[in-house]
């Protein structure tokens, strides 16, 4: 006996002992058998009806009119769907379960509803939306152009698109409506947010990653941010097409990562430091045992050899952390052969500088910092908030026997990312680390259109790393690093 028959009788029964019989709307006429099989069943009626995969959202979303109404769908459909088995059905089968039902609720309780063609579809993807997705963030997290999307309020949504911001026209109906959002997003992974632990981080089932904060640190009311990755990570020839860096530079990386440099990418919010991080890691040998360590998991490596460890906050009762500094004291017990933290903001940084110094050679972090110089004094201050009582010089020394090359990536006025320095460090000179830029890129100006003038100088310097390579068996081209001049297009 199927699921729908179950159902079905289930509720005959109901009715027929009940004294006063609920009444349940009745499947529209010629669905035939093959309605029999779908969702309808395991719901307690349906009718299919073609979904609008891109419908426009109406000009009159904005209404409260609107937004009542599609509350009332919305609550309508709870009543009606089984929502035990929204988990284990194909989603293709819930979204035409969820446009039926819309469309016979309306054309049935509402039709008085003044709604154009487009809007009805638009109004019956946005329930399916709020059922199964991020409501009216959904179409953004679908949209392959954008690439961040910022809630300020519930009545202010933006996105970014080619690192430029833009006010959308999309909303929440109101403050209660985007925190059942934020706690659908965050009860997925296991966290939580209330007033006792009133901000966030977490992740997407596709990678992306969520920043919530609510009242009473989120004075205007709840916020939140999403960092979305695209679904075919980007690889270096895009990075290359794109502008933010050149072809020398792409085979450069390559090498440092197979030579096994432990490497650090510095950069600004946005500058790109995870994209960045995740085109390098493509060059690490299928071979090698990876263990990457995150606070909310967002790399994505195409390795098969790879363990994901991501922290874990304290629980309502103030006990069960797990810091980023704990992952990397339990992944040295892991026998890696290389280690990703996806960014270093704290006391980890004293281990993980001490896994490169102690033969875990070829690990990779990301920092925030502004220039290369800036990435090292940050190191720095990390390295004493673990408690190490070292003197300003040997904590250098420390540090730049670690660290072999920094990268460093910008967010530019026109909203494009582009490795703006790539240096080495040599050692120490006094009390100060040193280093040698490689390539730098130097900004002439702005375009009529706002595009960013300038151009990549290859400083014609050979570094010491280079013999390294060559003993790994790394070839680079002869004038890999002769001095050259790289314009590039601004508009």
């Amino acid at each position: 006996m199927d699921i729908t028959a179950r159902l079905l009788r289930a509720e005959k029964a109901t009715t027929a002992t009940a004294a006063k019989p609920e009444q349940r709307p009745t499947p529209v006429a010629g669905d035939g058998p093959k309605a029999a099989q779908s969702f309808v069943a395991r719901t307690r009626d349906a009718v299919p009806v073609k979904q609008s995969q891109s419908a426009a959202r109406p000009a009159r979303e904005a209404d409260e009119g609107y937004h009542e109404l599609k509350t009332k769908l919305h609550d309508r459909l709870l009543d009606l769907l089984d929502l035990s088995l929204l988990e284990t059905t194909p989603e293709a089968e819930v979204r035409a379960e969820i446009s039926r039902q819309t469309d016979r609720i309306l054309r049935e309780e509402h039709a008085q509803a003044p709604l154009s063609i487009p809007e009805r579809r638009a109004l019956i993807s946005q329930i399916q939306d709020e059922v199964l997705g991020l409501g009216p963030l959904e179409p953004f997290l679908k949209d392959d152009t954008v690439n961040d999307i910022l809630v300020n309020t519930y009545r202010n949504i933006y996105v970014e698109r080619s690192g430029k911001l833009e006010l959308t026209g999309a909303r929440f109906k109101d403050e209660s409506h985007l925190k059942k959002i934020i706690d659908r997003i965050v009860s997925r992974i296991g966290r939580r947010i209330d007033e006792s632990s009133p901000m966030v981080d977490a992740r997407l089932m596709d990678g992306s990653r969520v920043n919530a904060i609510i009242p009473p640190l989120a004075v205007d009311g709840a916020s939140m941010s999403i960092r979305k990755f695209s679904r075919d990570p980007l690889e270096l020839d895009d990075l290359i097409n794109f502008g933010a860096l050149i072809p020398q530079m792409g085979e450069v990386l390559k090498g440092i990562v197979r030579a096994r440099l432990n490497i650090l990418i510095s950069g600004g919010t946005g500058s790109g430091k995870t994209t960045l991080l995740n085109v390098l890691s493509r060059f690490i040998p299928a071979d090698e045992r990876i263990v990457t360590i995150e606070d909310a998991a967002e790399l994505q490596l195409k390795q098969t050899h790879v363990v994901r460890l991501e922290t874990r906050p304290q629980n309502i009762e103030g006990r069960g952390e797990v810091t980023q500094r704990d992952l990397v004291k339990n992944c040295l017990r892991m026998r890696p052969d290389r280690i990703i933290i996806g960014e270093c903001r704290g006391a980890e940084a004293l281990d993980m500088l001490q896994a490169m110094n102690t033969g875990h050679d070829g690990s990779l972090t990301t920092i925030h910092a502004n220039t290369p110089r800036d990435a090292l004094m940050r190191l720095e201050t990390m390295v004493s908030m673990a408690g190490m009582n070292l003197a300003p010089v040997a904590m250098r020394r420390f540090i730049s026997s670690a660290v072999d090359v920094i990268i460093q990536g910008a967010r530019l006025a026109d909203g494009s990312r582009k490795v703006i320095s790539f240096q080495e460090i040599t050692g120490m000179e006094g009390e100060m680390i040193t280093m040698q830029e490689i390539v730098r890129f130097e900004q002439t100006g702005i375009g009529e259109k706002g595009k960013v003038q300038g151009h990549f100088r290859v400083m014609g310097v050979r570094p010491n790393f280079a013999a390294r390579l060559e003993s790994m068996g790394v070839r680079l081209a002869e004038n890999a690093f002769a001095p050259q001049i790289f314009p590039i297009q601004g508009g």
